[in-house]
Order: C-alpha cells, then structure tokens, then sequence
C-alpha cells in the first residue's frame, strides 16, 4: 500500500513539473512575441522621428461605437481597419507608442464599451492613397458626452488632449491635423446649439495657439441626422453652425446619411469606415489644393 502511494506521489510530482515547463515555455513565448512587437517598433527610429502626427478628438463616434451593442464590442474589425504594423501607430493612455489597432480610444474614453472609430480607416485609407505619406502616428483624445463647454482651457478633456499631443511630439514628428467629430451633446439643448460655432472657433484658436500651429488642419465631421430613440432637437441649429465656421484650413466633411446603430446617434462599423475614408479624401484633396495654390483658404469638402 505504501508502495503504491509512492508511486501515486511521484506520478503527481511528474505531472506537475510537466505542467509547470508548459507554463515557462508558453510565458518565454509570450514574452519572446512582446518583445518582438517592440523591435517592430523600436527598429525602425528614423520612421517614427518623422512620423505624421494625426489628433482624433471629440464624442463617442470619434472615440468609436461601431460594433457596440448593450455597453459591449462584439471584437468584429473590418479590413479597412486592420493593423498596418510598419506604418500605423497608436499614442496609448500611459504615453507610449504602439501598432496602432482597434480600439483606438481604449483606455483613453472606454473600457469594454468601446469599438470601431473612424481613425483606423482613415489612416489606412491615406496610405492606400499615398504610399509614401509615411508612419502615421494617431493621438486618440476623445470624450464621450461632452459638450463644446467642456473643450477649453482648463477642463479635462482640452487639457488632457495638450497635454497628450505635447508628449506625443516629444521624440519627434509632424502634427498635420485634428480630426473632430462632435455636438451630439449640443443638439440636445438650444442655449449651447445656438453658440456652438463661436465655442467651437474658441476652441481651435486656443488649441492652435497652445501646440504652435496657427493653421492646424482640422477634419470636421459635420453632424450626421439622428433617429429615434435618440432625440436631438436643434442638430439642424449644430450642422448649421459647422457649415459655418469661419477659420482658415477647416475641412468640412458631411456626416448625413451613414448608417445609425440601433440607439439612433452611433454610426455602424460600417459607417464609421465610411467616414475614416472620407476624411481622408478631404484631408490628402486640402493638401493637394493647398500646395497648388499657396492659400490658407477654406475647404468644404462634402
């Protein structure tokens, strides 16, 4: 009987030195694969000093709802918003680069709740376009729920946008625009729909002040047409007030019409792939006038 638990006991011992070789072997292979993305990264320092430096601010739909349902992402990411490891990185929440993937706003905004945003297309979408546009680094700074109130100086999500942005330039690299969808909020409430456009102006001439760059190109994602059950009473006094706005390099890109998720005011997947190819068509068409002519015009691009 002794005999036999001995040989019991030295069996379970085997197993679990077994079991724990698997362990070191899988944790030296995970380890082996992080350090691989590293080198990725790392290895490629000329690029990334030179990167071309893209802000994605604004509500919910900037910091990306598609594929969100009942609070939760259902993990589906489209081709056009696929990885592009040599070329697309992300400025994650504790300030360091990375590939760039979906989601991009996570851990800036959302947790769980948080999908597809536009700014994955976009960039894949100018690099299809330009193949020598270079790395494009994305700064994902979005707020969901915030009104234009909350976009100055000394409010959290102004402050945390200049502040990420700073840092995101420290190790070099060209900011070349702020891509902004916003005033989902605002729609909701006369008093700040009706100011929407001077707030709005406020903002971009205090953030271009702040980084350095008087004409900053800005991405305006006008508002998009809300269904029940969200209810925005004054979205015309808002769409109105972005067709409006009176700032040299603003690129306006009309939003009516991309499919609507079922709560009424979050664009699909697909819409907001719609709308990250889109800004880019707008974003590399200002470019192209803008060399041509020598301007600081306006562009409306719809």
């Amino acid at each position: 009987m002794l005999f036999k638990c001995n040989k019991l006991q030295n069996a379970t011992e085997e197993i679990l030195l077994i079991l724990m070789f698997i362990l070191v072997l899988v944790y030296l292979r995970w380890m082996s694969s992080k350090d691989k993305d590293h080198r990725l990264i790392t290895s490629r320092t000329t690029d990334r000093l030179n990167k071309q430096i893209f802000i994605l601010a604004g509500q919910s739909n900037m910091a990306g709802q598609g594929g969100v349902s009942y609070g939760y992402w259902d993990g589906i990411v489209p081709i056009e918003s696929q990885p592009n490891p040599a070329n697309i990185l992300r400025f994650r929440v504790n300030t360091k680069w990375e590939i760039a993937h979906e989601p991009l706003n996570y851990g800036v905004d959302c947790l769980s709740n948080c999908g597809v945003g536009p700014g994955m297309a976009f960039a894949n979408a100018i690099l299809k376009k330009d193949p020598n546009f270079g790395v494009i680094g994305l700064v994902p700074c979005s707020r969901s729920g915030t009104g234009i109130h909350a976009w100055v100086p000394g409010n959290l999500p102004y402050e945390q946008l200049r502040k990420r942005v700073k840092i995101s330039l420290r190790d070099g690299g060209t900011l070349r625009a702020l891509l902004w969808y916003h005033g989902e909020s605002d729609s909701r409430d006369k008093y700040t729909a009706k100011y929407y456009k001077s707030k709005f102006e406020k903002f971009v001439q205090d953030l271009r002040t702040e980084l350095n760059s008087p004409l900053l190109p800005v991405v305006v994602a006008v508002l998009n047409y809300p269904k029940p059950p969200f209810v925005g009473e004054f979205v015309d006094v808002v769409r109105q007030a972005q067709f409006d706005i009176d700032l040299p390099n603003v690129i306006k890109v009309d939003a009516k019409g991309l499919p609507l998720n079922s709560d009424g005011i979050h664009l699909t997947t697909q819409g907001q792939v719609k709308l990250g190819n889109m800004m880019a068509e707008a974003f590399l068409k200002a470019k192209f006038e803008s060399a041509k002519n020598n301007s600081n015009k306006i562009y409306h691009m719809m």
